[in-house]
């Protein structure tokens, strides 16, 4: 059976199939409906079946089917207009501009076809007597396309100077028409201004804010306002995500990945959607989706990644290049058809100008997921053949890449390798003294990490050939510090003492210098630290005393004579550091911070600010262990800034994720989402996306919900959600991020989602010992599905929270689970499908089962009462009381069933009216505290006495609310004479509360005087 019998169950069809997902499926159901709407041989119902068709064919990819029906609505309204009702009629006036722009979506219509159809939509708009308002906006979507931008100008200054009227667009829609237009003429700052009210959320519709959002990424890239493009991204992609129809907007999304170098989502926004590549019911934007294709597949070709696998079109395997060919071919052949029907070459001119667009920035930062597609780098240009790079001398001038090398290891710059490394290149074959070979083994060895012992011990013969012994045990030490990092610290310690020895013994000969000492000495030093940190347990003390009698050592050799040697200054502030290192293990954080301060201040007064970073870091660390927060965010600060360039990219990431924390700890969200963000874009650049990316993304998704960017947040907990574990971020951090995760789809609407985030959240903390969080989730979700319309569901959530609150003593918790139960019941049955005996019987079953719950949740509060002993608790349950008193009494009210008999319902509202005045003098109990919750009560018995035919009782409710904010009768502000001012949301209460009192005594004059 079709369920379909009577015009009524047709609509309630039609309703049903409207709220489903757009797409093919709910397209067939709305043609099946035409068929049930035929049979019931009721004009309108025809009428109103394929309007309902109409919608969801403009709603879907198959576009081009709209024209019959509407060909079909129009000749019944031209052989029998009074078969149409007002709303009918309405749509259908309505419906000429979607057959406009429709027609404009088809290349195969001819121009002249739209061009009449634009002056048939004149005509009728004239004889109904609408404005020209929308026609002149259709006038101007028609010479924008074909090019005829003259035209365009014109119709489009007709369009703004139009009445406005109900044909005229919705306002959300002609804002976006007309920033849009801005746009295209380069006038981004306009256009963005234009759709400000839109972004804002002052006007919507089915499609806005969506378009908006997604049309105002270009022109804010260009503008340089990229943090409102990224948020303008998130916030869209999440409105058009579903929507099969809005495949342009999309095409948007993708096309702003490929311009921000954030080439892998734009990869998984086109795997998301693989029928867009192949839909065609409307060609326009299909051609608007392969442009954007190809440019994202030419940047990935671009970077090296042309072989890589891409999704594409279902039948075959994709490579980068292969669809960036394939793409073009496609779009400019879609172009092609679009210009041929137009007679111009307007259309293709803008699919390749959108094709051949380069990035506006190397990357944005998203806070998702996601980072540069594998091998992909910046592409870099070659210098020209024959021409260094700026600063650099020529490689062929040995001299000078010597002396610019030992300028830069003199100075300890990061770039010292990679110079001495130039001169190995450049040398050759030409033999250099041993000197020089001593230098470049040296560095050669500082390059290579673990296995540069053997490259020390080369380098150090070649300073003893070239007559410099002490560089030579400098070298020396520099191998055993290797083999002390490599796991073997007390072969090191052993092996260094001989070097130790020679060169104190040659120092005191003044057969060496004292950079060299120092250097031998420091070399020490690291090695015997090394030590202190081998083993699992605490340093033995001999091993801590040495190491700080080697720090001291180096200390006390430097000492006053850093001030003109860089590599002396380095000495004594690293040795600064060690002393930090070892009080911290010694417990003393203080004295730990202490040194670590000075250390960083003395490399950054040496010019050495890089090295300063790891020290402020760690002061950080302390200073936060202190309580000393200021300082901690100063030193982080410091950290970022003296890092720079230097810092490699997990450094930056836990730089900023530190931050981040610091400063959101201080209640400043803002700041902390962008370190946040900071953070999750240097931790995928890292390769740590899976481990510190997600905390960075679970802590950036919460900071942006302090601000109430819930679509924003949204997509970045979501993001963070599959990289989160129990072993890597511990479970807390899953049940925080479900939970924000709720809080924002709450917020968005999406109740469903959000309960099924907040019941996964719930079975996490089901296992914890403390079940607070458990029960606080199971009710959320409850709230959420009531709000889904799943009231079954809601009940068993709601009966979950109640246990769990009444296990741990929260009668708060309990009786708001039940109020929530006893109100689901009564919705639930008297929304109950079911007709005469039988859906009475189900809502006097739900009425009977609400006011049992009811009654229930007044027995918690008056046994909690008995047994409270502070006086706190004793008001806040006592308020509780109250509400609990307000609602039976509302609940009553509303449970009266319209076809009772008068001496039923007469009886019911008595009830409500007793629970309603036990309200008020429970409220009255608590004082001014209490007086809008009393108040309210006041007046919801006033009405109900109203109904029960007692005005003198009523209007002494009335009277009596005005009296509370009035005092002496003046309530032109709804604040008590001599009261002090309250909030503005308060003194809105007391206004809205005297307003309604003032109407009851109306309706009660008026009645009297019938």
């Amino acid at each position: 059976m079709s369920g379909i019998t009577d015009f009524d169950s047709l609509r309630r069809a039609m309703a049903e199939n409207g709220g489903q997902p757009e797409g093919p499926a709910r397209n067939a159901r709305a043609e099946e409906l035409l068929v049930e709407a035929e049979r019931l041989n009721i004009p309108l119902a025809v009428v109103e079946a394929l309007g309902h068709q109409l919608k969801v064919y403009n709603y879907s990819s198959e576009k081009d089917k709209m024209f019959v029906p509407f060909a079909r609505l129009l000749r019944m309204w031209d052989e029998r207009p009074e078969d149409f009702d007002a709303y009918e009629t309405h749509s259908l006036h309505w419906v000429f501009k979607w057959m406009s722009a429709g027609m404009l979506d088809q290349p195969h219509i001819p121009l002249a076809s739209v061009e009449k159809w634009l002056g048939e939509m004149e005509r009728r708009y004239r004889l109904a007597g609408h404005s020209e308002r929308a026609v002149r906006s259709a006038e101007f979507s028609v010479a924008a396309h074909v090019g005829d931008l003259d035209r365009a100008e014109r119709a489009h200054a007709a369009w703004l100077a139009a009445d406005r009227d109900d044909m005229a667009d919705c306002h959300a829609c002609e804002l976006h028409g007309q920033g849009w237009w801005e746009a295209e003429r380069g006038r981004d700052a306009e256009a963005v201004r234009l759709w400000g009210p839109v972004l804002d959320g002052e006007f919507s519709c089915a499609h806005e804010p969506h378009t908006v959002l997604a049309s105002s990424l270009l022109p804010l890239l260009r503008l340089g306002r990229l943090d409102e493009a990224r948020a303008n991204h998130l916030r869209g992609f999440r409105l058009v995500r579903s929507m099969e129809s809005m495949r342009d907007a999309y095409a948007d999304h993708v096309e702003f990945c490929a311009l921000t170098g954030n080439e892998a989502r734009g990869l998984e926004l086109l795997a998301e959607r693989p029928a867009y590549f192949t839909d065609g019911g409307q060609p326009r934007s299909r051609l608007e989706f392969m442009a954007v294709v190809s440019l994202l597949m030419e940047r990935l070709t671009l970077l090296g990644l042309g072989d890589e696998r891409v999704p594409g079109p279902a039948g075959r395997t994709w490579t980068a290049s292969a669809l960036a060919d394939h793409a073009r071919e496609e779009a400019l052949a879609l172009a092609g058809r679009f210009d041929a029907r137009n007679g111009t070459s307007y259309v293709s001119d803008r699919a390749r100008a959108r094709m051949a667009r380069r990035p506006l920035v190397e990357r944005l930062p998203l806070g998702v997921r996601g980072t540069r597609p594998a091998s992909a780098g910046a592409p870099v240009a070659a210098p020209a053949a024959g021409q260094p790079e700026a600063g650099r001398p020529e490689p062929s001038d040995l001299g000078a890449l010597l002396a610019e090398a030992r300028r830069l290891s003199d100075t300890l710059q990061p770039a010292a390798v990679e110079a001495w490394a130039a001169v190995s290149r450049a040398a050759g074959d030409v033999e250099l003294d041993a000197r020089d070979r001593a230098e470049i083994a040296d560095h050669e060895a500082m390059d290579a990490g673990p296995g540069g012992a053997e490259l020390f011990e080369r380098a150090a013969v070649l300073y003893a050939e070239a007559g410099d012994p002490g560089e030579a045990l400098a070298a020396r030490t520099r191998a055993a510090y290797v083999r002390a990092l490599t796991g073997a610290p007390d072969e090191a310690a052993a092996a260094v003492e001989e070097p130790y020895d020679e060169v104190l013994a040659l120092y005191a000969q003044d057969a060496t210098g004292v950079r060299q000492t120092a250097s031998v000495l420091m070399g020490r030093a690291r090695i015997l630290m090394q030590r202190v940190h081998a083993g699992d347990g605490p340093p033995p003390e001999p091993v801590l005393a040495a190491a700080e009698s080697a720090a001291r050592e180096v200390l006390a050799l430097v000492g006053g004579r850093t001030q003109d040697d860089v590599r002396l200054a380095s000495r004594a502030a690293e040795s600064q550091a060690m002393l930090a290192e070892l009080a911290a293990l010694a417990g003393d954080a203080r004295t730990a911070a202490e040194l670590f301060a000075k250390a960083a201040a003395a490399f950054v007064a040496a010019g050495l600010p890089w090295f300063a970073v790891e020290y402020e870091a760690r002061l950080a660390a302390l200073a936060h262990q202190l309580g000393d927060i200021a300082e901690a965010e100063r030193a982080l600060r410091a950290a970022l800034e003296h890092g720079e360039a230097h810092l490699e990219a997990v450094g930056r990431a836990q730089l900023h994720l530190q931050l981040a924390e610091v400063v959101g700890g201080r209640g400043q969200a803002e700041e902390a989402a962008e370190h946040a963000l900071e953070a999750a874009h240097w931790a995928d650049e890292a390769g740590q996306g899976p481990a510190l990316g997600a905390w960075a993304r679970h802590l950036l998704g919460g900071f942006l919900l302090r601000q109430g960017r819930w679509a924003e947040a949204a997509e970045v907990l979501e993001s963070a959600l599959p990289d989160l574990s129990a072993e890597t971020h511990g479970d807390g951090a899953i049940v925080q991020t479900q939970w924000w995760l709720g809080d924002c789809l709450s917020e968005l609407g999406e109740h469903r989602a959000a309960a099924e985030r907040r019941l996964q959240a719930a079975e996490i903390a089901r296992h914890w010992p403390e079940q607070h969080d458990h029960a606080t989730l199971a009710h959320l979700a409850a709230e959420n599905l009531g709000h889904a319309g799943l009231p079954a569901e809601a009940d068993r959530a709601y009966t979950r929270a109640g246990d769990l609150w009444q296990a741990l003593g929260n009668v708060h918790g309990l009786v708001r689970a039940l109020r929530a139960r006893a109100w689901l019941a009564l919705r639930a049955e008297s929304g109950a499908d079911g007709a005469g005996a039988d859906g009475a019987g189900a809502d006097k079953a739900g009425a009977d089962k609400a006011r049992a719950l009811m009654t229930d949740a007044l027995h918690a509060c008056e046994t909690a009462l008995q047994a409270a002993d502070d006086e706190e608790a004793r008001v806040r349950l006592v308020t509780e009381l109250g509400h609990t008193h307000r609602q039976f009494g509302d609940l009553l009210a509303r449970s009266v069933v319209e076809d009772a008999g008068d001496e039923s319902i007469h009886g019911v509202f008595e009830e409500a009216l007793s629970q309603l005045a036990e309200a008020v003098v429970v409220f009255g109990s608590l004082g001014p505290v209490a007086r809008h919750s009393r108040t309210a009560a006041q007046l919801a018995a006033g009405w109900l006495e109203a109904d029960l035919g007692r005005p003198a009782d009523a209007a002494a409710r009335a009277r009596a609310v005005l009296a509370a904010y009035s005092g002496s009768g003046d309530i032109a502000d709804g604040r008590a004479e001599g009261a002090p001012e309250g909030t503005a949301e308060e003194d809105e209460t007391a206004r809205a509360r005297c307003a309604e009192a003032e109407q009851l005594l109306q309706v009660l004059e008026e009645q009297t005087a019938k």
